[in-house]
């Protein structure tokens, strides 16, 4: 873990629950008048802690109602072959995650669409036609209980 304070901490924990608050507002909060509060900013920003800002959508508000888990066994292991299936994966707008994984599948995937027929079209038009997928396994879900963006600070 990088230097990070208490204030720090209090700047995230405001940030990932309110990401469109001002500077202001924040010191406010923290007790730190505007300019040390955006310099702590700026420097987790710097460092990389603060990687970006990004704007939710409901997806089922949108008609991307269908969300799978997909589950990928490569039957090849070697460097080439899991480059080339990871560089596919960042082609498909569809797949939102990707993660290798230990265990008995390679890699974990989290698929939007909005039918089971677009999901079809992926997994066949593009997944499949990888080198070396050996078992592709998906599992859709039925109910979103919990979607959290926000780190256990």
């Amino acid at each position: 873990m990088r230097n990070l304070d208490d204030i720090d901490f209090k700047i995230l924990r405001i940030l990932q629950s309110e990401p469109d608050i001002n500077i202001f507002a924040i010191g406010e909060r923290v007790g730190l008048s505007h300019t040390p509060c955006w310099r702590r900013i700026k420097k987790m920003e710097e460092n990389g802690i603060i990687v970006g800002k990004v704007c939710l959508i409901d997806p089922e508000q949108i008609g991307l109602d269908v969300s799978i888990f997909v589950f990928i066994r490569l039957a090849i292991h070697s460097a080439k072959v899991l480059t080339q299936f990871e560089k596919a994966t960042l082609l498909v707008p569809q797949i939102l995650q990707c993660y290798t994984m230990s265990g008995e599948f390679d890699y974990l995937l989290r698929v939007i669409v909005a039918t089971v027929r677009e999901h079809e079209k992926t997994v066949k038009g593009i997944l499949l036609k990888q080198p070396h997928v050996d078992i592709m396994n998906s599992h859709f879900a039925l109910n979103e209980i919990k979607n959290s963006t926000c780190l256990p600070l």
